[in-house]
């Protein structure tokens, strides 16, 4: 499927973020305050697509894997915990402030000049982009923590409590989807890069020796997965890091190679026993794994897989976009979310050909009722049947049924789908079961 070309990808940019404001996916963050840079609010649509999107990576990882359970980890842990990571010590970034406009930069992103007024420059000082909070009631008694800078510390905190608990058996994987916080210096590109965001992550344990093997395989197993639920799969890449981590063998990216912005979207990451060896430092627990069968006793190696959930969500709203003409409305343009179905915040819209008959809008809203106790169904008897078509098309609702006074004599509906607006007629005590059809 051809995808129409944006005028330009700024242009896209601000048409995405319109659309998120407009329809109610994403809302700026504290708004009627003036806002708060790099943090955003989810809408009724937002939330819905992106409460979708999780539960299709974490059915993935848990029920289509044996061998991987979850957790749900604190934000807030210990401090040593990000000594022990290397957070405190490194979690940093170099920061210049211009003497003219005292605007500040990341030391990296920025040449010589000034990109904002040509002034001068201060030297580069380091700041740690953890982000720091405090416990206690009492003012001089409280103890200083920080709110976790990423999502996946608090899988190998628990790392020895799952075996425990569970009977998994090397090589084996816990996941966890959860929020993580940094104090950019320089937030924006919408989702792209927030103080406040959402990670799902993978943590594999498994053999030393082993770690070619799953990198591989997971490396694979990640593209597979995003390439199944973006609308233009050919839009996906890999970039290979050239500068690692001291631990690090290999580092890809998974990329959105159309973004008009950043492309990363997920990382996977050769991590060897570093995470596991440095919190058995620290803590003094033995943090290694013990195989009952041999008696061999090692460290595990792990294998990371570690994605944005607010990037990939933007990534796809990016990627289902499309301006096109609706040849069966003398070339009048419509704006269509070419979703995946199993991500489109409503799966159906359910109208009545007209709003002022009552018989009409009776037996809509029985469809309606009897189909939104199994889709999430959205209703709609505002305005002309064309102007509801094209409002579903806009938020990706993958199909629309009408009501018109025919139903009320053969009892059948007519089913319109998104992409194709192709209509059919599909007998009412059959339609839950064609919409199910539909949709897997």
């Amino acid at each position: 499927m051809a995808k129409p070309k944006a005028e330009n990808k700024s242009d896209l940019m601000e048409k995405i973020v319109s659309l998120c404001k407009r329809r109610g996916f994403v809302f700026p963050g504290s708004e009627i305050y003036g806002g708060l840079q790099g943090f955003y609010d989810f809408g009724p649509l937002g939330v819905e697509m992106k409460n979708n999107l999780k539960r299709l990576w974490w059915d993935w990882m848990t029920r289509e894997h044996d061998n991987i359970v979850g957790i749900d980890g604190a934000i807030i842990t210990n401090p040593k915990v990000w000594e022990a990571s290397g957070h405190l010590k490194n979690f940093v970034d170099p920061l210049v402030e211009c003497k003219k406009c005292h605007h500040r930069f990341k030391a990296d992103d920025i040449n010589a000049e000034c990109p904002d007024c040509g002034g001068n420059l201060t030297e580069p000082k380091v700041f740690n982009i953890l982000v720091p909070t405090q416990l206690g009631v009492i003012e001089e008694e409280k103890t200083s923590a920080y709110l976790r800078g990423e999502a996946c510390q608090t899988i190998y905190l628990d790392y020895k409590s799952v075996l425990d608990t569970t009977r998994l058996k090397i090589p084996f994987g816990i996941c966890q989807i959860g929020k993580a916080f940094r104090n950019e210096v320089t937030p924006g590109n919408f989702l792209f890069r927030q103080r406040e965001f959402e990670q799902w992550d993978l943590q594999w344990f498994c053999r030393p020796e082993e770690m070619e093997k799953w990198f591989e395989y997971w490396k694979s197993e990640r593209m597979a997965w995003y390439k199944s639920i973006f609308t233009h799969p050919e839009n996906l890449g890999f970039y290979q890091h050239e500068k690692l981590a001291h631990y690090a063998k290999k580092a890809f990216d998974i990329e959105y190679t159309a973004s008009p912005v950043g492309k990363e979207m997920e990382g996977i990451h050769w991590r060897g026993d570093w995470d596991l060896s440095r919190h058995a430092e620290f803590s003094g627990q033995d943090l290694s794994y013990a195989d009952l069968e041999t008696g061999e006793k090692f460290i595990p190696n792990i294998v990371e897989t570690s994605g944005g959930v607010d990037r990939a969500f933007l990534f796809l709203l990016l990627d289902a976009y499309c301006e096109e003409k609706d040849p069966a409305k003398d070339g009048a343009s419509r704006v269509v979310l070419k979703l995946n179905p199993k991500i489109a915040p409503y799966k159906i819209a359910v109208f009545p050909l007209l709003a002022n008959k009552p018989e009409l809008v009776k037996m809509a809203k029985d469809i309606y009722d009897s189909l939104k106790t199994q889709f999430m169904a959205a209703w709609d008897d505002r305005g002309n049947i064309g102007k509801r078509y094209y409002a579903q098309d806009e938020i990706g609702t993958p199909f629309c049924v009408t009501v018109d006074f025919d139903s009320l004599e053969d009892k059948k509906v007519t089913v319109r789908e998104r992409d194709s607006m192709k209509q059919e007629r599909v007998e009412i005590n059959e339609l839950a079961e064609y919409i199910k059809k539909q949709l897997n």
